[in-house]
């Protein structure tokens, strides 16, 4: 069963992109599985320079193709921000998942509403030899005040998708897998994998 590598021990991360690759039949691996750690500097311009940056030093430290991904929200009414620094936006170290939807609605306040926002993800898979390949996926909605939903993780809690009624975190693990910003870029990249892995085999 062909390995992959994925460059993140982010659990929550983790069980979506599982999920979504379920059906192919592939062995995912932690850096933690393999006895693998590194830290990668996400300072970068764009979501697709850190995913590449995250799949090509897993790669060539562990000698397997590996998936990166990078991604971001991004908030009309604070000029596109947080950004590429979605994951450090609270001004403090050591910040939460809370810690930094607080001071997101923080900054917020006294802005007119609807506050329109989107989710960003690019996918970059790479070999150990150095190709990389690139998918990206977006989803649209509006960040609301108060917190809704346990299943999600991040922002999710109050990014609201007005066509179901429902945020991020309301929605279950398979409604995640098809409108997610993540799940659209992993869908992207499915194909890219699948012929990687063929010619790395």
């Amino acid at each position: 069963m062909p390995r992959i590598l994925l460059a993140t021990n982010n659990r929550g991360k983790v069980r979506e992109i599982q999920a979504l690759l379920d059906d192919l039949g592939l062995t995912l691996l932690l850096p933690a599985d393999i006895g693998l750690e590194l830290h990668i500097p996400e300072d970068g311009q764009t979501y697709a320079e850190n995913a590449a940056r995250k799949a090509l030093a897993f790669a060539r430290a562990s000698g397997l193709v590996t998936l990166g991904d990078d991604s971001g929200l991004e908030v009309d009414a604070l000029c596109g921000k947080p950004g590429l620094y979605s994951a450090r936006f609270a001004p403090w170290p050591d910040a939460s998942d809370a810690d930094r939807r607080a001071y997101l609605l923080q900054r917020l306040q006294g802005k007119p509403r609807p506050w329109t926002a989107r989710f960003r993800a690019t996918v970059a898979v790479a070999t150990p030899a150095g190709e990389v390949r690139y998918a990206m996926g977006e989803c649209k909605g509006e960040i609301i005040p108060e917190e809704r939903g346990t299943n999600g993780f991040g922002y999710d809690p109050i990014f609201l998708i007005p066509a179901l009624g429902r945020t991020m975190a309301e929605l279950s693990m398979d409604e995640k897998n098809r409108l997610s910003h993540r799940a659209l870029a992993m869908m992207n990249a499915r194909p890219i994998l699948l012929e990687m892995l063929r010619e790395n085999l």
